[in-house]
């Protein structure tokens, strides 16, 4: 029996438990079940009960419990040996302040860096910091945001890259990549809800280069379905791609829309469920 929690694959049983935690009936589904199948948006402890209860479930999001947030990627980039920018992890304000306040040691790079909160998506927590003066008012919002139970932080290195960004989308096995390219040169993001648009056929060469990079981090993390976002340095003549973050939630307007979308993730489910 296949169970589907996904409102558009239709299977033997089909069960919406959109903004509700599993139920005793939803368990005992899943335990009769020989493949489970999730939504994108699927709660944490729906997917530990298909996961811990079911033998087949789609998609695998066991990297995205197991290394959550900005700073989880980052320690996962650390432990599978995948080049992402250099960065330092903070958990909290006083973590930084016991490193860079109470002694004298300087940041590890010049300005500009990046300063990323731990949370938020499209671009909005992610600031271009220029000075000590500019990171010092992050650092003072990130105090107030701590107070509410947000808690996080990283800084990277800067790596200059003509303003774009190579978004790469696996679903099952099937890959989409596409150029973000963001136009407006006082704004140093490049996510598409931040103005940038898409080119699907420039730079061909380091496209190949990105996708070899994410097949290997599949392979050894199990992800199936996710928007990686890769970025080249403008810098050096034959740049290697570094990872900037999964989206365990992406956009679809570079994949044709929502309709195209869900057209390959049933192709996809159905492949996968083939297999098993």
């Amino acid at each position: 029996m296949i169970v589907s929690f996904h409102p558009i694959f239709e299977a033997d049983k089909n069960i919406i438990c959109a903004g509700r935690e599993p139920s005793a009936a939803d368990l005992a589904a899943i335990k009769a079940a020989q493949a489970v199948i999730l939504s994108q948006g699927c709660c944490r402890s729906l997917y530990e009960a298909a996961r811990t209860n079911c033998p087949n479930v789609f998609p695998n999001f066991d990297a995205k419990y197991k290394y959550p947030g900005k700073i989880g990627q980052i320690k996962l980039f650390r432990k599978i040996n995948i080049s992402h920018p250099a960065t330092k992890i903070f958990p909290d304000i006083a973590s930084f302040q016991t490193q860079y306040d109470r002694a004298p040691n300087p940041l590890p790079w010049q300005y500009p860096i990046i300063f990323k909160l731990d949370w938020g998506g499209e671009g909005d927590t992610v600031y271009l910091v220029n000075s000590t003066e500019e990171l010092q008012k992050k650092l003072k919002q990130t105090a107030e945001f701590e107070k509410s139970g947000q808690t996080g932080f990283l800084l990277q290195e800067y790596v200059p890259s003509n303003n774009k960004t190579l978004r790469v989308v696996v679903i099952g096995q099937h890959l989409i990549t596409y150029w973000r390219i963001q136009q407006n040169s006082d704004d140093f993001h490049a996510s598409l809800s931040k103005g940038a648009v898409i080119e699907s056929k420039a730079q061909p060469e380091l496209q190949q280069k990105a996708v070899a990079v994410v097949k290997q981090i599949c392979q050894k993390t199990g992800i199936n379905l996710a928007g990686f976002d890769v970025i080249f340095s403008s810098e050096i003549d034959d740049p290697e791609p570094m990872l900037l973050e999964i989206n365990y939630f992406f956009g679809r307007k570079g994949l044709g829309g929502s309709e195209a979308y869900y057209k390959i993730l049933q192709e996809e489910i159905r492949t996968w469920l083939a297999e098993i």
